[in-house]
Order: C-alpha cells, then sequence, then structure tokens
C-alpha cells in the first residue's frame, strides 16, 4: 500500500498521568529519552519511514517544549508545502478541553474531514518500538479488516496502566478484548497501535459522541469485537513500555543491550530527531567510562558505568555515577556519588554530595533543581 494514502494521528499526551514527575512541566510526547531523542520521535519516525506524510499531534497542556522540538516538522522530512506535520490544539470543537480519546478524535473532526487519506494510523508515544507500518496496512489490506490492532505475545509488562489481552482465532481475527489483566503473565497484549479506514474513523466516532461513550477500549473495541471485523498484527521487535518512572528507567538502562540497540536503531529504519549542533565529548584524564551512553557535548571527568547521559552534561572529578539517567546541561560537582538515579535537565549537585536509589525505586530530582 502507498503510504502517502494514510494520515498518523499521534496522541501526545494520552498517558501524563502515569509519569508525572516527568510530565509535570511537559507533554509525553517530549519526555527525553535514550540520551537524544523524545518519545514522540520514535512513533514519528516509524510513520515517516513507512511512507506517511501526513502526521497530526494531538495536544492538550503543556506542549510548548513538544512545539520547539517538532518545529516545523524538517528533521522529519515533513516540513512541506503541502501535507506535512500538523499540531492539533485541544480545542476542536468549541472551548471544552478533551478528557478521553473519544472526546480528542472528536474534536480533531474537522481535520479529518479536510484529509483526501482513506486509512488513518492511531498512535501514542508510550511505546518504544521501530515498527513498519507498511507490513502493518498489508495485512489490514489482505484481511478486509475495519480495525487492525498491533500486538505483541510476551509477557505483559507490569506497568501497563490500561493492560488490553486479545484472545484470537488462527487467523489472526479478534474473537474477544479483555482489560486490565494477566499483569506479568504471558500474553497476546495491545500496544495501543490502531489502523483502520477514515470513514469508519469518523463514522463510528460520531456513534460514540452521539451515544455519550467516551473510553474508546470499552465502548469501540470491546463492543465491536461482534459486530466489526477486528485482526491482529503481531510485532516481533523489541518493544519497550513507559508508564511508570521504573519502566522509564528500565526501558533506558534496555539500551545497554546490544541487541536491542540494534533493533531500536536498525539503520535501514532510522529513528529521526531534532539536531542540536554540538562539540564532541571530552573525556578527562583519568575518567572512566563503561556501558554508557554518551551524547555529544559532555564533559567526564570522573566515573560512569550502565549510565545515559544527555547533551551538555558535566561530571566532575571523582565523582562516581551508576545505573543513572541524567538529562540535558546537568552539572555534578566533585566527588559526588550517584546510583540508581534519574536526574531532568538543567539541574546542580554540588561537590560531595551522595545520592542511592534503587533499580525498583530510582530516585528523581526535578528539573532546575540545586542539591
Amino acid at each position: 500500500m502507498r503510504g502517502n494514502n494514510v494520515v498518523g494521528i499521534i496522541f501526545s499526551n494520552m498517558h501524563d498521568d502515569t509519569m508525572q514527575q516527568v510530565t509535570n512541566i511537559r507533554t509525553f510526547g517530549s519526555v527525553p529519552f535514550g540520551g537524544r531523542y523524545r518519545t514522540i520521535d520514535f512513533p514519528l519516525s516509524n510513520m515517516v519511514n513507512s511512507g506517511v506524510n501526513k502526521v497530526g499531534v494531538i495536544t492538550k497542556s503543556n506542549y510548548q517544549s513538544l512545539m520547539d522540538h517538532l518545529g516545523s516538522g524538517k528533521a522529519w522530512d515533513l516540513s512541506r508545502k503541502s501535507e506535512g506535520l500538523f499540531i492539533l490544539p485541544p480545542f476542536g470543537n468549541g472551548n471544552q478541553m478533551y478528557n478521553n480519546r473519544i472526546e480528542a478524535l472528536d474534536g480533531i473532526s474537522s481535520f479529518l474531514k479536510n484529509c483526501k487519506e482513506e486509512f488513518v494510523i492511531l498512535a501514542d508515544c508510550d511505546m518504544i518500538c521501530n515498527l513498519d507500518f507498511k507490513k502493518v496496512l498489508d495485512s489490514h489490506l489482505d484481511t478486509n479488516a475495519d480495525i487492525t490492532i498491533v500486538y505483541k505475545n510476551s509477557e505483559m509488562p507490569a506497568d501497563l496502566s490500561e493492560p488490553v489481552v486479545l484472545e484470537l482465532n488462527g487467523q489472526d481475527k479478534v474473537t474477544d478484548i479483555v482489560v486490565g489483566s494477566k499483569k506479568g503473565e504471558k500474553a497476546t497484549w495491545s500496544m495501543g497501535i490502531y489502523v483502520m479506514r477514515k470513514a469508519f474513523l469518523q463514522k463510528t466516532i460520531a456513534e460514540a459522541v452521539s451515544r455519550n461513550r467516551s473510553n474508546f477500549v470499552r465502548d469501540i473495541l470491546q463492543r465491536g469485537v461482534l459486530e466489526n471485523k477486528i485482526y491482529g498484527y503481531r510485532f516481533e521487535g523489541y518493544v519497550g513500555t513507559l508508564d511508570s518512572m521504573q519502566s522509564y528507567f528500565k526501558v533506558n538502562m534496555d539500551l545497554m543491550n546490544m541487541e536491542v540497540l540494534k533493533d531500536l536503531f536498525n539503520p535501514m529504519r532510522p529513528i529521526y530527531t531534532k539536531e542540536r549542533d554540538e562539540m564532541p565529548t571530552r573525556y578527562g584524564l583519568g575518567s572512566v567510562v563503561t556501558n554508557s551512553i554518551i551524547a555529544d557535548g559532555c564533559v567526564i571527568e570522573g566515573e560512569v558505568e550502565n549510565c545515559v547521559l544527555f547533551r551538555g552534561v558535566h561530571v566532575g572529578k571523582g565523582s562516581k555515577l551508576a545505573n543513572c539517567i541524567i538529562m540535558q546541561d546537568t552539572v555534578i560537582g566533585e566527588n559526588t556519588v550517584l546510583t540508581y538515579l534519574v536526574s531532568d535537565k538543567d539541574v546542580t549537585f554540588s561537590d560531595g554530595k551522595a545520592m542511592i536509589g534503587t533499580e525498583s525505586y530510582p530516585i528523581y530530582v526535578s528539573k532546575g533543581s540545586v542539591v
């Protein structure tokens, strides 16, 4: 299928309440990840790599950093005279801010109406993966489905905010949908990524609004299992789910695994992000760095082990970092010890400090703090 017959819709904020520490000042889609990326880079790059050249990003609140990051969409080749990237504000129909996915889709009804594309991809920003939507779209056509749900067959992440388990027959047709079960067990679970015809989506949303139905999974998917043709598409690659600070820490740490790194950052399907020109990282005499991801512009004078360091981080002499995520432009003084810690942007750690968390409960330090 031609990608230019598809419009992508990305929900930038649907999981804000699951990681309130980092989403208090930004929307979920602009949460920093992996040393230089934002979470929205993954669904957006997946769409662009699949030939989708029109993408609407639904916003709600705290989306200034998201707009700064996306800009005109140039980094994703979406800065165009026609089509390209569209930032969709939270006030679509009237001045009421939406409260759920159905209201959000109803709020962009005029945008969808003006789209000439025949198919729609719906995706959130909580799934870190490298997904080929061309294969999903081909499967959608082959099965003549009304809705195609991308799923993973594996142990269900324990932190999923709304776990959705699919029951399938031998041809990947969905026969039942169960919400809120089997956490931590092997299951066929939805990744929250959907493909359908635009006309079907418009009709379904209009009917849901007219009947005062507000939950996309329960009121559209579960209710529609018998009357609609809902099929699944099995994704075999790596998926990192972000639904808590613990899972955010874990998925970042997963990048230390070379197999995960190769799967997620496939050079044939690159993950694009906003460029920021920086000097190469400088390693001082006596510095030691092992099994870590270090972005450009850092100055490392101490010891760093199993860490993700974003751009512009300074690690002072005698300092020891282990299992930490240190976001942009953070300054760590001399002889400081940090373990199992997530530091937001522009934090300053004074000399001689020690902060030690655990793998299950990493310490979080908010943006701009002085410790």
